[in-house]
């Protein structure tokens, strides 16, 4: 196996193959606190650095949960997050692009708003991580493609098998627009992450191949799929054995889970998958436990308990990137970074090359 040259983030393989690299925690629990109303989704009240001004004053519809809407109208906000998780300990921080695609943006008819998400959350990220990164501790910006609402592998309608609501050609172009606009804003990472459906993930590291050979760039891919359940398969129908041999021919420079479970539940597939990827790094971004619609942030587990369950992880030696998901906070990063500060790094096979 030949050693894959990266454009950006070259240094990254060796970073993980020296110590666990810490990943952000959750985007939207942390767009929660700021309690926005859908005023402030549209920007009313917010004239630093790239305000929009009255520009979706009149717009049509509803947009209060668009949280990647809030790239373009409180920057601000996202800026603050970012700077949180960094100085938390992460080492490499999500844009908040999840349902930045033209696909997930028709929910709110803002499609054609897809592209300037993408561009402008990672331009937002990038500056967050320029200010934070030192020599010693360099940022690192994760372009992140989130699975859509939507699934071509699954019917949405009972009473026909046969039919679908998106096909492969649709999520690759939607996919490819995301990539290059995440690209062109300053991401150093691809991850194509919480993949319920391996078609819609196919299709995802089918457009990022194709952005590579046209662009002449090539990035580290961080790949995760979600168990959805106790019968450890991901919701289109696939164990975590069947996933990694279905993604494997993308090269990842990580292959992990994140999502649906918290980190109790989550490690006996992250078990099978530190068994099955034995020549790729394993990454693991549980939620906070499991939903408790009573908790502050939606989820139960404290840093403290976040922070021991995944110390588990690395003390086995399963894992060479932790962070969280739903319901963790810079609080769960700070403990997960602190908690796994001293432990080895996964072992893997590594060709000499590399």
């Amino acid at each position: 196996m030949q050693a894959l040259h990266y454009t950006r983030a070259a240094q990254l393989p060796d970073i993980l193959a020296q110590r666990i690299v810490i990943l952000d925690g959750a985007m939207g629990t942390m767009i929660q606190r700021f309690k926005l109303g859908e005023a402030q989704y549209r920007g009313e009240g917010y004239t630093g650095p790239g305000a929009a001004g009255d520009r979706f004053k009149d717009f049509a519809y509803d947009v209060k949960g668009n949280n990647e809407l809030l790239s373009l109208t409180r920057p601000d906000v996202i800026t603050d997050i970012h700077e949180r998780y960094l100085a938390a300990g992460a080492d490499l921080i999500e844009t908040n692009t999840f349902g930045a695609t033209t696909i997930a943006q028709e929910d709110y008819h803002m499609a054609d708003l897809a592209r300037e998400m993408n561009l402008r959350s990672a331009q937002i990220a990038r500056a967050a991580c320029d200010k934070y990164s030192t020599p010693d501790k360099p940022r690192f910006v994760a372009g992140a493609l989130g699975p859509t609402p939507k699934t071509a592998s699954i019917s949405p309608d009972v009473n026909d098998p046969g039919a679908r609501n998106i096909d492969f050609e649709a999520l690759r172009a939607a996919y490819y627009e995301q990539t290059e606009a995440l690209v062109e804003g300053g991401a150093d990472v691809l991850l194509v992450e919480t993949i319920f459906d391996t078609l819609n993930a196919k299709a995802a590291l089918f457009a990022i191949d194709e952005y590579f050979e046209n662009s002449g760039q090539r990035l580290p891919l961080i790949i995760s799929g979600t168990v959805t359940d106790a019968s450890g398969r991901i919701l289109s129908g696939q164990t975590v054995t069947a996933f990694w041999n279905s993604v494997r021919h993308s090269r990842p420079l990580a292959i992990g889970l994140n999502c649906a479970l918290g980190a109790t539940l989550m490690r006996p597939y992250i078990q099978e998958l530190n068994r099955v990827a034995e020549d790729t790094f394993i990454s693991c971004y549980p939620n906070a436990g499991l939903p408790n619609p009573m908790s502050d942030t939606g989820f139960d587990e404290t840093p403290e308990i976040t922070s021991r369950l995944v110390h588990e992880f690395a003390a086995e030696g399963l894992v060479n990137i932790l962070g969280g998901c739903c319901g963790t906070t810079p609080d769960h990063i700070g403990a997960i970074a602190t908690a796994v500060e001293k432990v080895p790094t996964r072992k893997m096979f590594y060709p000499a090359e590399v």
